[in-house]
């Protein structure tokens, strides 16, 4: 069992992570400095189908406990299943010293840690993942919902009490949900880690290959990364801006296919390279873009689902992401491997990049 410890301004938590950490829940529970009244674990229902009976297990039996079950994936993120959570935990009669659990994937995860930061204006939460995405989703305190005209537009920051990831729940992820989810670790690799990358890309040669091991020496390496990244900005004012490399594009290609029809991760990777474009573009980014996007499709990532919209269609939406300042775009690019910064595009410059961008995705 490994430990990685998150500090910010507010709070210092830890996030336990190996095969068998749902172990830990209930002693850690027992001995939060204020004890919780009760219990209001808030799951994915296809999450609760396969792995329910391992927390119930293991959560204490001297605490009542309240379950309320939320659809798979982004779907959890609307406001009627918002709605429909709090209206639960009112009837639950929770008061401020109740704990929320969120059992399932970054969805379920960003649903209840906004239920719980909006519920008497906040209450302590603690976050179990059980996708690869979430290894990335549940630290931070970063909890939302999407809006038809943004992902992850209506939301707060709300940093957890703990993040107990077993890893034994991996097991039961299809292919797409293991893709979907390794993304993030890409991601964390090309923002901070430029060995890290190069381990991965001689490891992993197809979706199969990421497990075991391996698999949780990446995500505990991701952890750390965001984990430092989140100490030196909680709320992303600065430098927890980097997180979201390839997350500008990616986001609007999540919200032109519908929620849940594009993988997070997908749209990411196809973000990712549409990033790179832009570092070339901007900044002569010296990398072979090329090498890379040929081994991500190797992996089965559809780098080319922002290819599927108009230029203007994906501008538009961009324009309505968060990270959007006065009339630009902000994106994030890299300088190198490892050094990312931040700048903001105009509609022209993007519209260059897209062009090259559509043109290069055609001849693969």
């Amino acid at each position: 069992m490994n430990r990685v410890t998150v500090e910010t301004a507010h709070k210092t938590y830890p996030v336990i992570i190996g095969k068998g950490a749902v172990q830990e829940i209930g002693r850690f529970i027992l001995q939060m400095k204020k004890k919780p009244t009760r219990l209001f674990v808030i799951a994915d229902e296809a999450v609760y189908a396969i792995h329910g009976s391992t927390l119930r297990n293991e959560l204490p039996d001297s605490l009542q406990t309240d379950w309320h079950f939320v659809p798979a994936g982004e779907s959890a993120k609307s406001f009627p299943v918002f709605e429909q959570c709090l209206t639960a935990m009112l009837e639950a009669a929770l008061d401020r010293h109740s704990l929320v659990v969120a059992f399932g994937g970054g969805a379920c995860g960003d649903l209840a840690g906004f239920c719980a930061a909006s519920y008497m204006r906040g209450i302590p939460f603690i976050q179990v993942p059980t996708t690869i995405l979430a290894h990335d989703s549940a630290v931070g305190g970063k909890t939302a919902i999407n809006h038809p005209l943004g992902k992850n537009m209506i939301g707060a920051f709300h940093q957890p009490e703990a993040v107990i990831y077993d890893t034994a729940f991996l097991k039961s992820l299809t292919e797409k949900e293991t893709r979907s989810g390794f993304a993030e670790v890409i991601k964390h690799a090309l923002i901070a880690d430029s060995k890290l990358l190069e381990d991965i890309q001689q490891t992993i040669k197809n979706v199969g290959d990421i497990k075991g091991s391996f698999l949780e020496h990446c995500l505990q390496r991701g952890i750390e990364i965001k984990s430092a990244i989140v100490k030196e900005d909680e709320k992303e004012t600065g430098v927890r801006a980097f997180l979201n490399f390839g997350h500008t594009y990616g986001h609007a290609v999540e919200a032109l296919s519908g929620y849940g029809k594009t993988a997070h991760g997908e749209a990411v990777a196809c973000g990712m390279i549409f990033a790179l474009y832009a570092s070339e573009f901007k900044n002569n980014l010296s990398f072979d873009i090329r090498s890379f996007t040929e081994w991500l499709k190797k992996a089965d990532y559809h780098v080319e689902a922002g290819t599927a919209f108009s230029f203007d269609d994906m501008y538009a939406v961009m324009t309505r992401d968060k990270k959007a300042y006065g009339g630009t775009v902000r994106f994030v690019l890299l300088n190198k491997v490892g050094e990312p910064y931040i700048t903001d595009m105009t509609k022209e410059e993007l519209q260059k990049i897209d062009e090259h961008f559509r043109r290069e995705v055609s001849q693969w």
